[in-house]
């Protein structure tokens, strides 16, 4: 597994003309720490992150000028053939919440964001479970029942008040997305 196999892609970027403003806009839509800024090749030539536009969009002489008054052009990135484990490192060591993954001829590619690496690291039946979880607290407003997950089959276990309750919890527990069967055990 590579960066190709974690990153998103393709990546969200502007380029160095592109207005603060606009760029604000697109940061503030997506909900990214930052974004790429790429030439007209696609190469990667700085990054510009929330709180750069924030500075740059206080004063409004600012706020309509281009990205490349305001983008960081010293840029860490990441190849293609990165590991999970240099990526993590990297954007560790770095303090980095994204990272651009590029070519060989520093064309961007995508990006890696942490959750992006945090998916790889968790198996999907614990995130289903943490799901199931999360639902059933919203229900019951404590912790009631034990959640068990293999390959997306949940089992719900632990005391019922009836067979009404029983009931009610399998039908929520089949909302919740990725569910694939469920068991509820009293």
């Amino acid at each position: 597994m590579n960066a190709a196999d974690v990153m998103s892609s393709p990546a969200v970027s502007v380029n160095p003309v592109t207005t603060v403003r606009a760029a604000g806009a697109v940061l503030g839509d997506h909900g990214f720490a930052a974004l790429p800024v790429v030439d007209d090749e696609g190469r990667l030539v700085g990054v510009v992150s929330g709180a750069d536009l924030l500075l740059a969009g206080m004063s409004p002489e600012t706020a309509n000028s281009p990205v490349a008054r305001v983008m960081r052009r010293s840029v860490i990135s990441a190849p293609v053939t990165a590991s999970p484990a240099e990526l993590t490192a990297t954007m560790l060591s770095q303090r980095l919440r994204c990272l651009p993954i590029v070519t060989d001829g520093q064309v961007l590619v995508g990006v890696v964001s942490r959750s992006d690496l945090l998916r790889i690291l968790t198996p999907a039946d614990a995130v289903l479970a943490a799901r199931v979880e999360t639902a059933l607290r919203a229900y019951s407003g404590r912790p009631r029942w034990t959640v068990s997950v293999l390959d997306g089959e949940v089992s719900v276990s632990g005391p019922f008040s009836d067979q009404a309750e029983r009931k009610v919890v399998e039908a929520l527990v089949r909302t919740v997305p990725g569910v694939r069967g469920t068991q509820v055990v009293c």
